[in-house]
């Protein structure tokens, strides 16, 4: 099957269980191909762990969730060294934490404290964890997807930047429209049982990730990427009014590497073979929403990141004269 096959598949057995959320879900399933990871933001209720869990569900990949508390320690996320006895007397054994599945679920990431935020650093970067001075390497596909709650602020911890710039798409998580609130409801107050095909294993993950990673990038897309995200940094020459007046720091070069990738999904799934700047376009709130830092003004007036980003998105000329 072709990758739109396999995308078409994924999202109509996620559509079984998830009503609405077009965008989000795709956002997601982008991560998924890139081979990124991705922090769904929304308030409670709105289906969050639903899609992730849906999503699991329709894949042959190992599954864990973890839930993230203020007492949740490093060594709950990673795992272990105990000791075991045997026949032969006392030995070390290391006892792997849930980290190690292929998706993993970080549900209320930031309830947990700053320490024990960054035992997923390794993981979500180098695809290993180190303990006692071993390194273990994690099972491919590897995918990360975290949920949070801008709203509640008591017991709760900001990722760090680090962390967040991690992260392939930040993914907002709005509300149900009136015909999806009442489908909500037919689908989740009668005897109606879903069931969820598991349509995708590891492999076809891997093979897929493989040759979306082939798709070529113009020059001149690829330029426009690397502009959208030097326009997000003040004092930059690229930067506009909005940017230097109400952001503190732009996003980094990962941003740039998210931008590209998540160009080459979009096109490879559309069965383009090279990425143009919509594609690109397309991707620069989500990709970028999380990687820049607003000043104290922007709070003051309430100003978004994606006001700014969205600013930048409508005022950077995409086709302009390119010397390598």
């Amino acid at each position: 099957m072709t990758f739109k096959d396999d995308w078409d598949r994924l999202r109509t057995e996620i559509g079984k269980a998830v009503v609405g959320h077009d965008e989000v879900i795709e956002g997601v399933l982008t991560c998924l191909f890139s081979g990124g990871h991705v922090l769904l933001e929304g308030v409670p209720g709105l289906g969050k762990t639903l899609l992730i869990r849906t999503l699991s569900e329709a894949m042959h990949l190992d599954f864990s969730r973890i839930q993230f508390t203020p007492d949740l320690m490093p060594a709950d996320v990673t795992g272990t060294t105990i000791v075991v006895e045997g026949d032969g007397g006392r030995e070390f054994t290391f006892r792997k934490g849930p980290i190690f599945s292929q998706i993993v679920l970080a549900d209320e990431i930031n309830r947990a404290t700053p320490k024990t935020q960054s035992s997923l650093l390794e993981a979500m970067q180098e695809k290993s964890v180190t303990v006692g001075g071993q390194t273990h390497i994690l099972d491919k596909p590897f995918f990360v997807m975290a949920t949070q709650n801008p709203v509640e602020q008591e017991g709760t911890y900001p990722l760090p930047e680090a962390q967040l710039d991690r992260f392939f798409f930040k993914l907002v998580v709005g509300y149900s429209s009136r015909e999806e609130m009442s489908e909500i409801l037919n689908r989740t107050t009668a005897n109606v049982d879903i069931a969820i095909d598991r349509v995708l294993d590891g492999a076809t993950i891997l093979e897929h990730q493989k040759s979306i990673r082939a798709t070529v990038v113009p020059q001149a897309v690829q330029d426009y990427a690397v502009r959208c995200v030097l326009a997000t940094h003040p004092g930059g020459p690229l930067a506009n009014p909005q940017v230097e007046r109400y952001f503190r720091m732009g996003a980094s070069p990962r941003a740039a590497q998210t931008l590209v990738l998540a160009g080459k999904v979009s096109a490879h799934r559309e069965g383009r073979s090279q990425v143009d700047y919509e594609d690109i376009r397309a991707s620069i709130l989500p990709a970028m929403r999380h990687r820049c830092i607003l000043n104290f003004e922007a709070e003051a007036e309430g100003v978004t990141t994606d006001v700014v980003l969205q600013n930048i998105v409508d005022t950077l000329p995409a086709e302009v004269e390119f010397s390598s």
